[in-house]
């Protein structure tokens, strides 16, 4: 959750309902984000309650999967539109319908042929209903990466992978209110949820037979996803004395543990994943919302739209930046960190000490973006002025050093815990405040710092076909029906047996002498042969009709 906040107080442990905002009091963004948090909770474990793990409505499931051969171009997947749910989270896969633009003056016949949807040769095609793997909205596959084609053996596992993250106006211009100006911060930001149809070979899956039975394949698929969705490893955080606090005791309390210049939300993510020997991380003392906006790309110098408002936003020579578009957040990978060598200011110009990557800020339609993060190697300038860590760093970022404190800045620091696991872009967030010099962070009763798993990111997985080859797809998809049906009418026999009860009742003998006579109870011809009931039968009757009735 790249984005300006000042901490998150979500804590569904807590079984808070609602938030309740009092008059005469600060509006804060933590609060506001907080009654988003809960409602979307309570939203999702309903939803997930009543589906269970993964479901879509009947008659309007989504993500039905079909094998296109490519012959001799590469193997597509066919992904059918509609809604499905995930641990309680909706994907839709519906495709949107383009709009029709209006036609240029003169350019269709009279009688209709060339305007979209006519009949004549100059009609454009039908637009596409249904999404393919190659086309998926956030999927970004790319044929020229062996990676991402799929599978060349039969059989494979097609599977759904459910995440959210947040999008800015640096991301998404249109979230920005133009009549602000542009001298003005953009507004809230938003939450995607991000869906994206990937192959898993049968081998990953340990299954080795052609055409296992379904429920050997949701067993298999199962196991996976609880691996691959499991807590990475575990983060602690504190606040100790800063070795400057002497220099500036003005500014620093003799108790202080934290006293950077003001308050901040600091973010740790993981960049590199796997073991620790592997493993890299950044951070950054505003959650890593600092952007600035690419209007191109040259080499190793960028265009920005702005190089940011103030000495806290900026960017500055020996920063880290990360290049950014849509592409590269959807697919979760982790490219080399780039340094800021030099500035044009008047120009908005930057240059980094490398192009980045191919795939990566090229495409205007993208929006690509350079997120700055707030470590540097060797203790530059800034570093050694905040007492920040002096490392080495790989690939532009942080190694993993388990078993041990390792100072941020001003204070802060972190500890991971041994023998760990990490993934790419899991975080944890530390909110350190100046009124109290501590960071917020959950501790023992001997106010030891406690082990927290990451604040994300959490992935979902629901499977989809197991695709054996040509029209051969076993659909591994669920799908619930609506819980809500028409209330029944009556049913006549019930009545009629109701109101025969109630005549005997009233007699004492049987209301009609005719029912030992071939005729049912209500009055019609009924099999001559079965002998006549009871009193104590005829009434049992009436009474087990009028409860059947009633349940209907």
């Amino acid at each position: 959750m790249h984005a300006d906040l000042s901490r998150l107080t979500h804590r569904p442990e807590r079984h808070y309902s609602a938030v309740v905002a009092q008059q005469g009091r600060v509006q804060l963004d933590a609060d506001a984000n907080e009654q988003t948090a809960i409602q979307l909770f309570q939203a999702r474990t309903l939803a997930a309650d009543l589906i269970g793990e993964h479901g879509g409505p009947s008659g309007a499931t989504g993500f039905k999967i079909a094998l296109r051969g490519g012959g001799r171009d590469l193997d597509d997947l066919v992904i059918g539109g509609g809604r499905y749910y995930v641990d309680g989270i909706l994907c839709d896969a519906t495709r949107p319908r383009p709009g029709v633009p209006v036609p240029a003056h003169g350019a269709a016949d009279d009688d209709g042929k060339d305007e979209p949807g006519g009949d004549g040769a100059g009609a454009p095609a039908a637009p596409a209903t249904t999404w393919t793997y190659w086309e998926q909205p956030d999927g970004f596959r790319d044929p020229e990466r062996p990676g991402d084609r799929l599978p060349g053996a039969f059989p494979y596992l097609a599977y759904l992978k459910v995440w959210e993250r947040v999008v800015t106006a640096a991301e998404d211009p249109a979230l920005r209110e133009v009549a602000l100006g542009s001298a003005m911060p953009d507004t809230a930001a938003r939450t995607k949820v991000v869906w994206q149809v990937l192959p898993l070979p049968a081998a990953e899956l340990g299954i080795e037979d052609h055409t296992p039975p379904i429920k050997d394949i949701r067993k298999a698929f199962a196991d996976w996803a609880r691996k691959q969705a499991a807590p990475g490893s575990g983060l602690a955080a504190r606040s100790e004395r800063p070795d400057h606090a002497d220099d500036e005791p003005c500014l620093v309390a003799p108790d202080a543990r934290y006293r950077g210049p003001e308050n901040q939300l600091y973010r740790v993510e993981v960049h590199d994943g796997g073991g620790a020997k592997d493993a890299t991380f950044k951070w950054s003392r505003e959650n890593g919302s600092v952007t600035f906006p690419v209007d191109e790309l040259d080499g190793t110098w960028v265009a920005l739209a702005t190089l940011g408002g103030d000495d806290k936003l900026d960017l500055n020579v020996g920063d880290r930046v990360e290049f950014v578009d849509t592409a590269y957040a959807s697919r979760g990978e982790a490219a080399p960190l780039l340094r800021v060598e030099e500035l044009d200011l008047p120009g908005r110009r930057v240059r980094l000490s490398d192009e980045p990557g191919p795939g990566v800020g090229r495409r205007p339609e993208l929006h690509p973006f350079l997120r700055r993060w707030d470590h540097h190697e060797g203790g530059g300038r800034k570093a050694v002025e905040r007492g920040a860590r002096a490392e080495r760093l790989r690939h532009g970022a942080l190694p993993v050093e388990e078993g041990e404190w390792l100072p941020l800045e001003d204070g802060v620091e972190v500890y991971f815990a041994p023998r760990g696991t990490y993934r790419t872009g899991d975080y944890w967030l530390i909110p350190a405040r100046t009124a109290t010099g501590q960071v917020e962070w959950p501790a023992d009763a001997a106010r030891r710092p406690l082990l927290e798993p990451p604040s994300g990111i959490e992935v979902h997985f629901a499977p989809l076909a197991w695709v054996a080859g040509e029209q051969a797809e076993p659909d591994l998809r669920r799908a619930f029906r609506p819980l809500a049906a028409d209330i029944p009418a009556a049913d006549d026999d019930a009545l009629a047996a109701e109101a025969e009860a109630r005549a005997e009742e009233q007699a004492g003998y049987p209301a009609d002498e005719t029912s030992g006579a071939g005729y049912d109870a209500s009055g019609a011809a009924g099999d001559a042969a079965q002998p006549a009931p009871s009193r104590s039968q005829t009434t049992a009757a009436a009474e087990a009709a009028v409860d059947e009735g009633g349940a209907g």
